[in-house]
């Protein structure tokens, strides 16, 4: 079973934060982005929260793009958790999910008839999505995990780079940093 779901990393947010200390208690410093930084206030990030059935223990598996989640996107991610279930010996994944606009659109649907098909006749991961009820975001175990990934990777005093910010998710999660789920070049 898995539960997935997407996420925004900004780089200025900061997340409400309880501390102790000696001394002068911590301070999170408001932070600015320089008209020349390269680097785009958030990133997006794809998850999926994978329950023991098929991992040895429960795992956040993550990646992140360039620029918002789409379609196109959303199948190249899942294509992705489903060769990584497959290499465990995984034949189907029940997808917990939220009625995101890019989760429903015809793409999306079209894509998962598909690759159910073909992972019928020649093998693979089967997905059977389950999709949560409308502003129901409580019903999903991986939101709770955003929330205190984004407490875990906050910096009180500078500005971190995109590529900061994604090695600290993933060292907060404790998953690999991968290469970042690419558009298509049909949909570019």
């Amino acid at each position: 079973m898995g539960f997935e779901d997407e996420t925004w990393w900004s780089r200025l947010a900061r997340p409400a934060l309880h501390a102790w200390g000696d001394g002068e208690p911590l301070r999170l410093v408001a932070q600015t982005v320089a008209a020349a930084d390269p680097d785009p206030k958030a990133v997006a990030c794809y998850g999926l929260l994978v329950r023991p059935a098929f991992a040895a223990a429960e795992a956040v598996w993550l990646r992140f793009v360039d620029g918002r989640p789409i379609s196109a996107l959303t199948t190249r991610f899942l294509a992705w958790c489903c060769d990584r279930l497959a290499a465990q010996g995984a034949t189907t994944l029940v997808l917990v999910w939220d009625n995101a606009g890019w989760h429903v659109t015809a793409e999306v649907r079209r894509w998962l008839r598909d690759h159910n098909q073909r992972a019928h006749r020649v093998g693979g991961v089967r997905i059977v999505p389950c999709f949560l009820p409308t502003k129901s975001p409580w019903l999903n175990p991986i939101e709770p995990k955003w929330v205190h990934g984004k407490r875990r990777v906050a910096e009180p005093a500078r500005l971190l780079t995109a590529a900061e910010l994604e090695t600290r998710v993933c060292a907060a999660f404790d998953c690999p940093v991968s290469d970042h789920v690419a558009i298509p070049k049909e949909v570019a």
